[in-house]
């Protein structure tokens, strides 16, 4: 048994350890894999792991040891699911492991908005309190979240926590979900998207990226929502059209916009948002926390201790 780990380094720069999948066999281990390196490195692997390494079409047929793919995430886009499922492969993945770390990062961003901590931890080192004639300084506005609305596309797992945050902090909660009404969770109402974009006061992406949800966040939608709301997304670049948002923040449109996500990653150098005082970019991290990270790599080593076993869970493609 031959186990080939294509990009292992995001999910476990070493603090972690591979060593119980040398167990079942011969494994290597590489941090990063170019498109151009995958067939040589899985050329003879019966398991390949891969986290952001595509593997689709051309790159499966050239792979004909293959039985099993483990992703070391819980989106499986990067896998022609069809191809692998018509050539007996399975393919699992790591569901809901980063639900609570995504959740925090949501109010992370939501909360820098509106109360500017790194604005005024920055202005205090730069003297201003200090030289300030007053006993409190700000020179932003400052709001607070109590009896406002949040509003949620998506009500998956990582939405219905941002749900019970949202509740906690005394908001009203509307959600835009595949969920019948008498699914709802407690406490949060079921909306349409004409009725999000116009009632929320923060407006939060949590559904996955599809044909229908490909920039649902655009010049039209943006113009429905109301001026001065906050834009958070972490859940898929390609959500939003990022030059429309970048718009709506240098008009004023919008408060700010949180993103741990853009449509291409690395961004590139000339992204509209990365000039914007308003757009808060954080480095696609909210799952990356050493707890999240734990969970992912236990669940990932089950995964193909239960696949060698027989018994496979996890699994996307139905195999």
């Amino acid at each position: 048994m031959k186990i080939v780990i294509l990009d292992g380094y995001t999910a476990n720069p070493g603090d972690y350890s591979w060593k119980e999948l040398n167990s079942f066999g011969e494994v290597e281990i590489y941090d990063r894999t170019s498109r151009d390196e995958v067939i040589a490195r899985a050329k003879d692997a019966d398991m390949v792991l891969t986290n952001k390494v595509v593997l689709k079409g051309e790159t499966l047929a050239q792979l004909p040891q293959l039985k099993y793919i483990g992703i070391l995430a819980t989106g499986y886009n990067i896998i022609d699911v069809e191809e692998t499922r018509a050539r007996g492969i399975v393919v699992a993945n790591v569901p809901a492991y980063s639900t609570d770390s995504v959740a925090q990062m949501t109010f992370a961003h939501v909360l820098n908005i509106t109360n500017r901590i790194e604005h005024y931890a920055d202005q205090n080192r730069k003297g201003q309190w200090s030289a300030a004639a007053d006993f409190c300084y700000w020179d932003t506005p400052l709001s607070e979240l109590a009896g406002k609305t949040f509003g949620i596309v998506g009500l998956g797992n990582i939405g219905q926590k941002v749900a019970s945050i949202a509740l906690s902090f005394g908001m009203r909660v509307i959600a835009l979900t595949s969920k019948k009404a008498e699914e709802m969770p407690k406490g949060v109402e079921k909306a349409d998207l004409e009725e999000l974009l116009t009632q929320s006061d923060v407006l939060s992406l949590h559904c996955p990226l599809t044909e229908n949800t490909r920039e649902m966040i655009n010049r039209q939608s943006l113009a429905k929502m109301k001026r001065g709301a906050i834009l958070v997304n972490t859940g898929r670049g390609p959500l939003v059209n990022e030059a429309d948002v970048a718009d709506a923040l240098a008009e004023g449109r919008l408060a700010g916009y949180g993103s741990d996500v853009m449509s291409s990653e690395p961004p590139k150098a000339d992204n509209p948002l990365l000039k914007q005082p308003n757009a808060f970019i954080t480095p696609h991290i909210a799952w990356a926390t050493a707890e999240a990270r734990g969970r992912l790599m236990a669940t990932a080593i089950e995964n193909a201790k239960a696949f060698i076993a027989g018994k496979p869970q996890n699994v996307v493609n139905g195999l």
